[in-house]
């Protein structure tokens, strides 16, 4: 696919900046959804109906998740009509990463209890120091392995020796932590200090940590979910909190979103809630668009785009 010019259909809008370098270019950019089936190129969340009876050639997502295009007929469409689809993987794995980390270091550090005992001007200090710990040599599993889970690996990295694990369908043979498939989930669960959930929604992950994998896991880990809501069963969750048998769980993805304020996870032990604010960054908007921009270049040049998810 090579042009001089293409009809963008641009489904979000973006701050000034963003805005006007995205409009910088030769192509004609169009906000209005309803020209969404007569562009060749689409940039943000289109409607995965018309994405499928459109003649688009390259859909790009300006998310990480792509939920809603993930089945047969959508890649059937695509496949059928050289089209592409991709996301903003490279965008969200830095901040995502980050998050993960300061989430397993604020429980590693006891920051939220402390802050709990601030509120109430209580003063802990030996208990705390007790059972503060140090993230080296815990072992850490992963719930998915991508651009996320790469990342946090390396930022954990100087914290050295942890024990890294990473659940995956398949092994791909570029992977530096080592790979463990659905069916040893059962005999690495009891080892893991922190159990880390970033597996995308799909039918094959809805519900995934169950009320028996939340009992496998050792008494006092700690559990984190930054991929989807609707991976984990909450009601499992609770009890397991309520039961003082996991030592904590940091969310920043739930079911439903947002959640709702009668919500019995809001006031669990030792379950602290981020809004779906992990991917967040100041200068989210510009990264999205010079990343839309930087896969436009390379589909002008005939190169090979960044965060292919199927073409």
């Amino acid at each position: 696919m090579n042009s001089t010019s293409w009809k963008i259909c641009v489904t979000g809008r973006y701050n000034d900046e963003a805005t006007a370098e995205l409009e910088s270019g030769p192509h004609q950019i169009t906000y209005d959804k309803t020209q969404l089936a007569d562009c060749d190129i689409a940039f943000g969340q289109p409607d995965p109906q018309i994405v499928i009876e459109s003649n688009l050639r390259w859909v790009h997502l300006s998310s990480a998740g792509y939920t809603n295009y993930d089945n047969d007929t959508v890649r059937e469409a695509l496949h059928k009509r050289g089209a592409i689809l991709t996301n903003s993987s490279s965008v969200y794995d830095e901040p995502c990463a980050q998050h993960a980390l300061a989430m397993m270091l604020a429980f590693a550090r006891r920051l939220p209890q402390c802050w709990q005992d601030q509120t109430k001007q209580v003063w802990k200090s030996g208990p705390h120091r007790a059972a503060s710990q140090l993230l080296n040599q815990q072992t850490v599993l992963f719930l998915g392995y991508g651009a996320i889970g790469r990342r946090l690996e390396e930022l954990l990295a100087p914290f050295g020796p942890v024990g890294l694990y990473a659940l995956r369908r398949r092994e791909r043979g570029d992977e530096s932590a080592a790979i463990i498939y659905e069916t040893d989930l059962d005999s690495f669960l009891p080892s893991a200090d922190h159990v880390v959930n970033l597996l995308p929604e799909s039918p094959s992950t809805r519900g995934f940590m169950t009320r028996e994998r939340f009992q496998q896991m050792q008494p006092g880990a700690h559990y984190y979910n930054i991929g989807r809501g609707a991976t984990t069963d909450q009601e499992a969750l609770l009890e397991a909190l309520s039961s003082g048998h996991l030592g904590g769980a940091y969310l920043d993805v739930t079911s439903p979103e947002p959640l709702p304020p009668e919500h019995a996870l809001w006031s669990a032990p030792n379950c602290f809630i981020t809004p779906h604010s992990a991917g967040g960054h100041s200068n989210e908007d510009w990264r999205l668009v010079m990343h839309f921009l930087e896969n436009l270049r390379r589909l002008q040049a005939s190169e090979k785009l960044n965060d292919v998810v199927f073409a």
